[in-house]
């Protein structure tokens, strides 16, 4: 039986083509600048973003946090998003390397209010303020939304009045770009920096981007060598990173496909409830309506047990994520499956 496993897009495996380029790839010391297939890459995203340079680095949390302890000084502060990936799911991370303070403000699915971003921004040099030194947004947002690009603009409008850099959680840059059916450069545009991961639905095995100046990044090196990050012969992974960008990019429209898809057969089961009216990214969200004595566990377990692997429920709600190892038949049967389940013919 075929596995569906629609936990997350960073369990995508490498395409055929990602695995003879790694094996073929023409490596050197990375640390050293002389890595001829980490720097093709390097170029390759700097080119695609329209920003002068890049650096290649181990995760997008990596890619974050690194971006934090370049932009800012220790006791600093960040104004982003309380359900932000860094607030969240970074495991206080910026307390712990950049030593930042963050400043995390409700959002509206994934969107900050304007009057709420400038109000916390620290507009006097009094001794008892801490620096307001970068605001951080994220498209798309790991909670499935894409900010539109008039808002982005408005904010990076902002924040140069202040003269407050932006760094962009990117991690899923791409999938924004393709549903607002703009180019990637639109979106970096918008901000000082941007990490975008190759790992999730871009299907290499390891890696992220953070993209910026060619300042930013000559600091960021450092910044990266000072966090362990330092790679040797690298090329073996950025030759999969090269055919993510050149490729795999282009056919994020089918994750999104089948997202919708998957949302449609959801919502027609009894006792499931979309969390939003519209899917927008390859991410879809639900709340399930588990009777005793099913529970969150139960009804995991009982996933795995038919082959489809889940992420346990986060209270009563649920995440699916499409990527290029999920087809349209498995989210046929994955839905059937849930039904059965919920209808207790899988019991």
């Amino acid at each position: 039986m075929r596995t569906i496993d629609l936990r997350s897009d960073t369990v995508t495996r490498p395409t055929e083509e990602m695995r003879q380029a790694m094996a073929k790839a023409e490596v050197g010391d990375d640390v050293y600048g002389d890595d001829p297939t980490v720097n093709q890459l390097e170029e390759l995203a700097a080119h695609i973003l329209h920003k002068e340079a890049a650096l290649f680095v181990p995760s997008g949390t990596f890619g974050n946090q690194v971006a934090l302890l370049t932009h800012c000084n220790h006791g600093d502060e960040v104004i982003l998003g309380d359900d932000s990936h860094i607030v969240q799911h970074e495991t206080g991370a910026a307390a712990v390397i950049a030593g930042v303070q963050l400043r995390a403000v409700e959002s509206e699915l994934g969107q900050i209010p304007l009057k709420a971003i400038e109000s916390r921004i620290r507009k006097t040099d009094d001794v008892h303020y801490p620096r307001t030194a970068l605001i951080s947004l994220e498209n798309a947002h790991s909670n499935g939304c894409v900010l539109p690009l008039d808002y982005m603009e408005a904010v990076a409008e902002m924040a140069r009045y202040y003269n407050v850099p932006i760094h962009l959680d990117g991690a899923r840059m791409f999938n924004a770009a393709e549903y607002l059916k703009i180019e990637p450069h639109a979106i970096a545009a918008t901000a000082d920096s941007i990490m975008f991961c190759l790992s999730k639905g871009l299907c290499a095995p390891v890696g992220s981007l953070l993209v910026g100046s060619a300042e930013f990044i000559a600091k960021a090196r450092k910044g990266r060598k000072i966090m362990g990050g330092g790679m040797r012969q690298a090329g073996i992974l950025a030759a999969a990173g090269i055919i993510a960008l050149e490729k795999m990019r282009h056919r994020l429209n089918q994750d999104h496909k089948n997202a919708r898809l998957l949302g449609k057969w959801l919502g027609q089961i009894e006792g499931v409830s979309l969390c939003t009216k519209q899917i927008q990214a390859n991410l879809v969200f639900c709340e399930m309506d588990l009777m005793p004595p099913l529970n969150p566990a139960a009804f995991t377990q009982r996933l795995q047990d038919a082959g489809v692997l889940v992420n346990p429920p986060d209270g009563r709600v649920m995440r699916f994520v499409t990527h290029n190892d999920v087809r349209e038949v498995d989210i046929r049967r994955a839905v059937d499956v849930i039904k059965g389940i919920l209808t207790r013919n899988y019991w």
